[in-house]
């Protein structure tokens, strides 16, 4: 699973899971170019401007010769606000705009980054795309690991279920340009939660416990990797058996 020699961009490089992406990458030998809207990023683009998105692509290519791996990893995950009107974030009450910004950046974002990439990779004659997505982009929700009066919102469960279709589409259509797509489904992953919600998501889990952030790089790794060189459409699904019920 040697990545010497690639250049990787990375959606959303900045962001929690983005670092560790980053840093599982490197280590493989890969040249890793983050792409975000947060300052520090190594290009800034913003997921849901067309615009953004072709100069991010034509500053990276102005120093390098290809891009050989895209990661699309920026999305909005909502969150459940344990303080806020406990009504506020159920299906019934969610609010339009929120529904809105996810799609814009969740599964428009991705799909308008596949596009760019999707035309770089025609023309390079290679290419491989890596979809970031969610255990609730397969299956519904155990609403009650989370505090009561709350739910996971809606919109996480379209977008990513979209996301895994993007992949799908994507792969059939463009296979035998030689570009590769595959979704990486993870469940949850641990980050500063309670310890209640750790209990209760540990206990829906046959591995009883939420994924560590090192868990969930080697399987990126591998689809990055010319050791995943005939596999394209699939999900990988790293989710410590949550979906295996």
């Amino acid at each position: 699973m040697d990545l010497k020699n690639k250049i990787i961009l990375i959606t959303g490089g900045k962001g929690f899971l983005g670092e560790y992406f980053s840093q599982a990458l490197t280590a493989a030998g890969a040249t890793v170019i983050t792409g975000d809207i947060h300052p520090d990023a190594d290009v800034q683009m913003d997921v849901t401007s067309t615009e953004s998105i072709r100069t991010a692509f034509s500053d990276i290519l102005a120093t390098r010769s290809r891009i050989d791996v895209v990661v699309n990893n920026a999305a909005i995950d909502p969150k459940f606000d344990g303080n806020a009107d406990q009504n506020a974030k159920l299906f019934e009450n969610y609010p339009e705009e929120l529904i809105r910004k996810s799609l814009d950046v969740n599964l428009l974002g991705y799909t308008l980054v596949a596009q760019e990439a999707i035309r770089h990779m025609l023309a390079q004659k290679s290419g491989n795309i890596i979809n970031v997505s969610s255990i609730y982009g397969m299956v519904g929700p155990d609403q009650s690991i989370y505090p009561n009066g709350t739910q996971k919102p809606v919109d996480y469960f379209i977008t990513k279920g979209g996301v895994v279709m993007l992949t799908k589409f994507l792969a059939t259509t463009y296979g035998k340009q030689n570009i590769r797509v595959n979704t990486l489904t993870l469940g949850g992953v641990f980050k500063e939660h309670g310890k209640d919600f750790i209990d209760r998501y540990g206990a829906r889990t046959p591995l009883g416990r939420m994924a560590n952030p090192d868990d969930v790089g080697g399987p990126l790794v591998f689809l990055a990797s010319d050791a995943s060189s005939y596999m394209t459409g699939a999900n990988l699904v790293v989710d410590g058996g949550w979906t295996a019920w």
